[in-house]
């Protein structure tokens, strides 16, 4: 859905959820309950989209605005584009001392401990600097493929057992010079604060979505479920493969066919495997997460992609994650699902 490069999260996931935005538009004019209620701008460099249905006491542009400042909040603190931002300061503090994080932060930082230990690595927060080297970073596209050298000096210092953690305070010490990247959790997590916050205010009819990563609850106006699409994986093109309706839950996608560079004939991913500091080179063209959080299916969604079909599908299962699949297999598109997806949604034809 998103094709905006981000300043904030550079297309690290540009797969994902599509809304439906006429049927939602549309529900709109034929019910007499509570009102239809929207928000939508750019934030972290790629957009938002917010829908409601409510009689809450505050106004429509209190409403928005509140989620704005969620939004805006974790852009403040986890932007690896800002400079001043807490978790640049913390990748520009010299190894072995503790750093004090928010509680936001902190607890990012917890659910991607979390992803990293189901994934057993393939999801790392410290991949940073290799995701920097290939291009996919602040830093741009590298002038040239790095040498063997170069990523074996950095994957030294890749690794999420080297981070340590003090619950008591939110501190955390990084034991090398490593460069931690939130990309593939926070953006999810500022769609968890902005639900948060609408349901703090008595809503619980909503769908928030913020660069293709979607948490939704309860119906439209007209009392029919909140649908997204899920975006094929056609390179050039934007078109559904699949409509989910759902009562609640998160939705995250991650692909490999917008954001990547070509080079003497050899397709490079923007996913970087933390194990072995190379982009990912296996026939799964995207993954599709359901889970309670969108911050952990964003997580969630990463880690498959860095995995490949065979070993992230077991994972999957053994863990029980809902979770779709879209493999290349002879020159087509297949699906693939654990029970646990099966279980959570229920798919429409287009």
């Amino acid at each position: 859905m998103v094709s905006i490069i981000s300043a904030f999260f550079k297309i690290r996931k540009p797969a994902s959820a599509l809304l439906l935005s006429s049927s939602l538009a549309l529900a709109g004019c034929f019910h007499s309950g509570p009102e239809l209620h929207s928000s939508e701008g750019k934030i972290m460099g790629t957009t938002y989209h917010v829908k409601w249905a409510s009689d809450s006491s505050k106004s429509e542009q209190e409403l928005a605005q509140g989620v704005l400042a969620q939004l805006q909040l974790v852009d403040r603190l986890m932007s690896t584009y800002k400079p001043e931002s807490e978790l640049s300061r913390f990748n520009q503090s010299e190894p072995g001392s503790w750093f004090d994080f928010s509680p936001e932060t902190f607890e990012v930082f917890q659910i991607a401990q979390g992803v990293s230990d189901i994934s057993g690595g393939a999801f790392d927060i410290t991949v940073g600097k290799l995701v920097n080297l290939w291009g996919f970073g602040p830093d741009l596209r590298p002038i040239k493929i790095p040498d063997d050298a170069t990523l074996s000096s950095e994957l030294s210092k890749v690794g999420y057992q080297h981070l340590k953690y003090q619950a008591d305070g939110d501190k955390v010490l990084k034991e090398t010079a490593m460069y931690v990247d939130l990309s593939a959790v926070a953006k999810g997590y500022s769609v968890d604060l902005a639900a948060k916050y609408l349901e703090s205010q008595g809503v619980t009819d909503y769908l928030v979505e913020v660069g293709g990563e979607v948490m939704l609850s309860g119906h439209k106006p007209d009392g029919q479920p909140w649908r997204i699409a899920i975006e094929s994986p056609v390179v050039g093109e934007r078109r559904a493969q699949d409509v989910l309706e759902l009562d609640r839950g998160a939705v995250a996608t991650s692909g490999d066919y917008r954001n990547y560079f070509e080079e003497d004939g050899v397709r490079y991913s923007h996913t970087i495997d933390p194990r072995t500091g190379r982009p990912i080179g296996h026939n799964l063209a995207s993954v599709t997460v359901i889970d309670d959080t969108v911050a952990r299916a964003d997580a969630l969604a990463t880690s498959f992609m860095v995995m490949g079909p065979e070993q992230g599908m077991e994972v999957a299962v053994k863990n029980d994650i809902a979770v779709l699949f879209i493999v290349r297999r002879d020159g087509k598109f297949v699906e693939e699902t654990s029970p646990a997806f099966l279980q959570r949604i229920k798919r429409l034809e287009e």
